[in-house]
């Protein structure tokens, strides 16, 4: 059985380390990149932040409010997504020419199949020094590479000694290498997954691997055969570049305070649907699922969707559904702080249904 060389490659701190590329002067200092933050009354959240930040315990998706009231001495900076998006396709044309069997993840990440190329990890390991060496002399950030035989492992090893890290995953010496690495290490276990297996007792991934796949699927499920076999080295998927078929159409707006006041939420509803419509009619997108998503002051978040019996194409249908869902929270005595809109069961290149009267009764 042929024991396959896959890479991945994974960029650092990618958004941050680009600035900090450009502005030497941020060496070395906490640099966040997200939201303005306001002197602490900021809102919005950290999209990414340099090592230097995370030592003071900020990461992606944290309030930007709160981000400085821990780091109050950082260095704030707002998205330029326009340059990260031109450096992500400088590297990945970089990277693509160490191997026919490519696949990119986002701006940051991207897999390699090199059994083809190499005879072994150790050709493997001189083929990621050189992709390290290649990036940091063309493109001037850094990247992790992990290599393992399998893709869930590669990415693993990847975040193994990060920044700038080349971390190998043999078949016979991999599962010591992880044993005591946290359960979130291993893709698809999220916070809440975490959480559950930590009550089962499953910590770390030594307690994966002690348990029988029986077992470990009786307890969890499909999902938890997932779990199991990605512990033990047995993910078979394929290194494959491919256009994922897009899953769904969203915007949602932060409110620079906490309103209760309806003509402003409206205004944004509308806002915020008219640019989704603006992407959906330009790539002539159409959905089923309509949803709302509510944060309210205390930072209580709800989505509340509603699906249809067939693919739609009409931003005045989904502005009569997102107000009769809004109407929904009528009862709740709060301000809200967030509020967005996702077009969702998209189909493409179909053609638009158009509007009648049944359409018009079941929506309302």
């Amino acid at each position: 059985m042929t024991t396959h060389l896959i890479l991945h490659c994974d960029l650092d701190c990618f958004f941050a380390s680009v600035e900090i590329r450009d502005n030497p002067r941020y060496m070395g200092k906490p640099v966040i990149i997200g939201a303005d933050p306001k002197e602490g009354k900021g809102r919005g959240v950290v999209s990414t932040c340099s090592y230097e930040a995370r030592l003071y315990g900020l990461h992606s998706g944290m309030p930007i409010s709160q981000a400085y009231q821990r780091c109050p001495h950082g260095i704030y900076l707002r998205p330029d997504f326009k340059k990260y998006s031109k450096v992500s396709k400088e590297v990945m044309k970089i990277l693509h020419q160490y191997s026919k069997n490519f696949q990119i993840l986002g701006n940051d990440e991207a897999y390699m199949d090199i059994t083809d190329s190499c005879l072994n990890f150790n050709e493997a390991k001189e083929i990621a020094e050189h992709i390290q060496e290649n990036i940091y002399k063309k493109i001037g950030i850094t990247i992790s590479v992990g290599i393992a035989p399998t893709k869930s492992l590669a990415k693993i090893a990847s975040d193994y000694q990060k920044p700038n890290g080349i971390t190998v995953f043999k078949p016979d010496t991999f599962k010591e290498q992880i044993k005591d690495l946290d359960i979130i290490k291993i893709p698809g276990i999220g916070k809440k997954s975490k959480i559950y297996l930590n009550q089962k007792g499953i910590k770390n991934i030594e307690d994966i691997l002690k348990t029988s796949l029986t077992k470990f699927i009786k307890q969890f499920g499909k999902n938890g055969e997932w779990i199991w076999k990605v512990a033990h080295g047995l993910d078979n998927r394929k290194v494959k570049e491919f256009k994922e078929r897009r899953k769904s159409i969203s915007a949602e707006r932060t409110f620079l305070t906490d309103t209760s006041d309806f003509k402003k939420i409206l205004s944004t509803l509308e806002e915020i649907n008219q640019r989704i419509h603006k992407s959906a009619i330009k790539k002539n997108i159409t959905y089923k699922t309509i949803t709302l998503k509510i944060r309210f002051e205390d930072y209580l978040t709800y989505n509340r969707s509603k699906t249809l019996p067939y693919h739609i194409q009409d931003k005045n249908y989904t502005m009569k559904t997102i107000l009769k869902i809004y109407s929904e929270f009528s009862n709740f005595k709060k301000k809200i702080r967030l509020i967005g809109i996702k077009l969702s069961n998209l189909e493409q290149n179909v053609k638009t249904h158009q509007t009648n009267l049944l359409n018009y009764a079941y929506i309302q």
